[in-house]
């Protein structure tokens, strides 16, 4: 590279999602030797309140500790911030009001995504926590890009996704397949053209069982895509 841009990551929500976009950000960068990866400086802090808590039912407000991260990130000399979780983003004006670096957003990755993956426009799925649905982080800025959000039922939220990505966070990942490609399943049969796994535990569950025969677009890939056009511009 002709000049070292160094990337923040602000993790730890979960830990393995973050852990896992520092896998997948070096396996898709281009690359033939060490000095070719993108330098990145990992904050992985789990001690971060759940967001969805924090939304929906009064919970401890997590932007303290956020902002403890980009600080920290700061401090580091990172030159740009990315968060592998997708409800933290309910706080991204905050966030970025007090820090001068820029933060790379996840939902504008996913519509980058949705893109690559031929889709440009339509009703797509979304699979993501209560809380990121509450706050309609996808749902305004992919209407905005020509997109209709379709979400599953209360009923399957309650029984199907948030215990699964609850099963991603012990760690119990290959248990969380069967319950998210089923609600995955049925939002193409409600017209879905294609899928976001909007909840960066999410993918990890998908990922332990075979492959969905319809476009998904993986938030974790798709930041860290972003990630790397912002230190790679040209490649």
């Amino acid at each position: 590279m002709k000049e070292s841009r160094v990337l923040g990551v602000l993790g730890g929500m979960g830990p393995l999602a973050g852990a896992t976009f520092m896998q997948r950000l070096t396996l898709l960068t281009p690359a033939e030797k060490d000095q070719d990866h993108i330098p990145a400086i990992l904050w992985s802090d789990p001690r971060v309140p759940d967001r969805t808590a924090a939304r929906l039912a009064g919970g401890e407000d997590p932007l303290p500790a956020l902002l403890r991260g980009i600080r920290g990130l700061e401090a580091a000399g990172c030159g740009a911030i990315a968060i592998p979780c997708n409800t933290a983003h309910g706080w991204f004006e905050a966030m970025q009001a007090a820090t001068r670096l820029p933060i790379l957003h996840i939902v504008e990755a996913a519509a980058d995504e949705l893109l690559r993956l031929g889709v440009a426009a339509g009703p797509i799925g979304l699979l993501a926590t209560k809380g990121t649905l509450a706050m309609r982080l996808y749902q305004e800025r992919l209407e905005d890009r020509g997109y209709d959000c379709l979400v599953p039922p209360e009923e399957e939220m309650d029984r199907a996704v948030m215990p699964a990505i609850d099963l991603v966070k012990a760690n119990k990942v290959a248990a969380a397949y069967a319950p998210l490609a089923e609600a995955a399943r049925r939002l193409i049969m409600r017209g879905a053209k294609a899928v976001v796994l909007g909840c960066t535990e999410i993918p990890l569950g998908i990922g332990a069982g075979p492959a969905l025969p319809f476009p998904v677009a993986d938030t974790i890939d798709a930041l860290a895509r972003a990630c790397i056009a912002w230190a790679k511009p040209a490649a």
